[in-house]
């Protein structure tokens, strides 16, 4: 059974990686600003669960059907995370005073990152059926200081990252405690992962590729 990933996620890929798997890799480019920006103009404001879950399926629905002609045989995932702080709504901050700023108002605090998970059966080329899930875990950080803020975002990590942050690497430090699955904030609960695949049929060690 082969996985398809549709993301460029290193994290994502890692994650999978240690746990067994060695997933296909097939970017989705979904233009993500403009598909919030669609889905809000005709249903309004969407929560961070809603806005997940909805990536992850267009990320997922992105690359179905051929992989270099030939038909995509297996599960395809799309996943995409968010963090939550006082109701705002958090992607990648893209910038250095954007994650400077987060990182100001988060210290000391919890928030919640959100991570969606879309599933596609596409065994034998054509897609069959598809199941979704969010995860959510609360993270919470040091009192991190402003010259340890400084130094974190000079490294350039917590610009392309979800809510400004890693736990998996130069952020880890910085964060003492969660409560939730852990690789939520990673960027997929590898337990809900586990339930959308078995929801379809298939027992999770079916997806082992990688066994060291």
């Amino acid at each position: 059974m082969r996985l398809y990933l549709a993301s460029t996620s290193p994290a994502r890929l890692a994650l999978l990686r240690a746990a067994g798997i060695e997933p296909i890799v097939v970017p989705s480019h979904v233009d993500e600003t403009a598909a919030v920006i669609a889905a809000e103009a005709e249903h309004g404001p969407l929560s961070a669960d809603a806005m997940v879950q909805l990536l992850a399926r267009l990320k997922a629905e992105a690359v179905r059907g051929t992989l270099d002609g030939e038909p995509i045989d297996g599960f395809i995932f799309g996943g995409d995370s968010a963090f939550e702080l006082d109701g705002g709504i958090h992607g990648k901050p893209h910038t250095p005073d954007a994650a400077r700023a987060r990182w100001l108002a988060q210290r000391g605090r919890t928030g919640h990152l959100h991570s969606g998970h879309w599933l596609i059966d596409h065994r034998d080329g054509i897609e069959n059926r598809a199941v979704g899930r969010t995860a959510v875990a609360a993270v919470t950080f040091a009192d991190v200081t402003d010259e340890e803020i400084d130094a974190y975002v000079a490294t350039g990590e917590p610009l392309e990252v979800a809510g400004a942050f890693t736990i998996d690497s130069l952020g880890g430090p910085f964060i003492t405690r969660v409560e939730g699955d852990p690789s939520t904030v990673v960027g997929l609960s590898l337990a809900t992962l586990r339930d959308l695949v078995r929801e379809l049929g298939v027992d999770w060690p079916a997806l082992w590729n990688k066994i060291r």
